[in-house]
């Protein structure tokens, strides 16, 4: 299998702006064996007919309403024909190669589950977005290398990380069936975190491969969004992610500091003035609270049917102890966090 079929997913709402760089984009691509599947979460704008004109030959899912990041993909997962899964971002634009060089990552490790290419920013593209988050004891994620400098030697080393970007992934397709994909109840945020963990507790790596270069305008349509409807639903999902994944170790270390440190965030931000933000980081624990019934049945699957693997296991390869200096500039929103929105 040296070209195997490429499934291209790509969610849209009202992001007709972005969709018309991205597509022109794709057009570049030297690796031919692929499909797009466009899915528009209910678009206002002219995203859906610009598409249509334009690339006819794009597999295009109209949802009747928002359904969010995460069923939206699902929808275009389960239409998809090919035996690897490429999820991606609208507000990306691509290096010609940048598939092929995941592609061949990735079929040529059978203990691969998934590939994230490096990941720069759009408007300063010396500078990196993404090599991979990676897990800590505190419960918020170690965004490795994020807004530094991409000629660094160290960013320039396939590395296997804890969680690929869900602005660019690519996934074996057998994976997913074993794993299942994103949960529908995160909507956004978090999500693909959330299925890189299982794809390690099913005894797969997952690796950013320098080469493959793409770049991505950060919050392109996130931004559109309410910011305390977002740190809802982010910290919502983290709780909700390491209720389901985490072994019972690893649960009472990680989400008790987890718990008390947001905690601390809601009381700050309260003292702060930030009350709708206060207010959402409680909301997003006491919708855990209310829902810890349904999370309890999913934990069950997955550590039954999902799990080949301790969390000992894989502890090395998905834990990293950052510096102190990195908590500051995460609490001081010095660090962009597409996964982890704080203050």
């Amino acid at each position: 299998m040296q070209n195997p079929l490429v499934s291209i997913i790509i969610v849209n709402w009202n992001g007709l702006a972005h969709l018309k760089k991205c597509f022109v984009s794709l057009k570049g691509i030297n690796y031919k064996n692929y499909e797009i599947i466009l899915v528009d979460n209910n678009s206002k704008d002219e995203s859906v007919a610009y598409v249509r004109e334009k690339f006819p030959k794009v597999k295009i899912i109209v949802n009747t309403e928002n359904l969010g990041f995460a069923e939206a993909n699902n929808i275009g997962y389960e239409n998809s024909k090919g035996d690897l899964i490429l999820f991606l971002n609208n507000d990306v634009e691509i290096e010609p190669d940048f598939l092929g060089i995941l592609v061949q990552e990735l079929i040529g490790d059978p203990n691969l589950g998934g590939v994230q290419p490096k990941i720069l920013l759009m408007k300063e593209r010396e500078k990196l977005d993404s090599v991979g988050g990676f897990l800590t004891n505190s419960g918020f994620l170690y965004h490795y290398g994020i807004y530094k400098d991409e000629k660094q030697d160290k960013y320039n080393k396939k590395i296997d990380i804890y969680s690929a970007k869900g602005a660019c992934m690519l996934f074996r397709k057998k994976v997913i069936e074993k794993t299942g994909l994103f949960d529908k109840d995160f909507f956004a945020y978090f999500e693909e975190t959330d299925f890189c963990h299982r794809v390690w507790l099913a005894g797969y790596k997952i690796r950013y491969v320098p080469e493959s270069r793409i770049y991505h305008l950060m919050g392109g349509t996130s931004g559109a969004m309410d910011s305390p409807l977002i740190q809802f639903h982010s910290f919502k999902n983290r709780i909700n992610s390491f209720l389901k994944n985490l072994g019972i170790k690893e649960l009472m270390k990680i989400l008790l500091h987890h718990l008390i440190l947001i905690n601390l965030v809601s009381i700050v931000c309260l003292f702060c003035g930030k009350i709708k933000m206060a207010f959402a980081i409680q909301k997003a624990i006491y919708w855990n609270f209310l829902n810890i019934h349904k999370t309890v049945r999913k934990r069950k699957i997955i550590q039954k049917n999902i799990r080949m693997v301790s969390g000992h296991e894989i502890e090395k390869f998905i834990m990293q102890k950052p510096r102190l200096i990195y908590y500051f500039y995460l609490f001081a929103n010095k660090v962009p966090q597409y996964n982890d929105p704080v203050l």
